[in-house]
């Protein structure tokens, strides 16, 4: 599956340049909508789902990923709501935790690290210092961790 913007950008390059080129991915993008192949609302949907459950991806990791493949904003917004309107995110981290084999860090860099991965599937740093409390990190080992956040936004 593919986003009308993807197959835009896909098809641009197998088209001729200027306005003929552009008509034929008008009628082209027209005609896959009329016979139901493509459609951004069932893609981002499809997508937030597999990430949630497959990946067990957080919200925000899955909004940045529609948004590269150009969903509209609105879009984005309906379908996460709909997808992770109910969902525990620190339940979702500890499923993506154990997907993943990552086990209690016991140094701070692992705590960085485990902090990092977190980030990266896109959950929200409430929920990574939550877990990282319940696992009795030291607090001088996330306070470590709140600098390099800060550094981080600042740059």
């Amino acid at each position: 599956m593919h986003t009308e913007v993807e197959l835009r950008r896909l098809m641009k390059t197998r088209v001729e340049p200027a306005a003929l080129g552009e008509a034929v991915i008008a009628a082209v993008l027209l005609r896959l909508k009329q016979y139901g192949y493509l459609n951004d609302a069932a893609f981002a949907e499809t997508y937030a789902r597999l990430r949630q459950e497959n990946e067990k991806l957080g919200q925000g990791r899955v909004r940045q990923d529609l948004q590269q493949k150009g969903v509209a904003k609105d879009l984005i917004a309906e379908t996460l709501e709909s997808r992770y309107g109910q969902t525990n995110e620190e339940a979702l981290a500890r499923e993506h935790l154990e997907r993943k084999r990552i086990r209690k860090p016991e140094t701070p860099k692992e705590t960085a690290r485990v902090m990092r991965r977190l980030v990266t599937a896109g959950f929200p740093t409430g929920v990574i210092y939550k877990i990282l409390r319940q696992w009795d990190v030291p607090d001088e080992a996330l306070a470590a961790l709140d600098n390099l956040d800060e550094e981080a936004h600042e740059e």
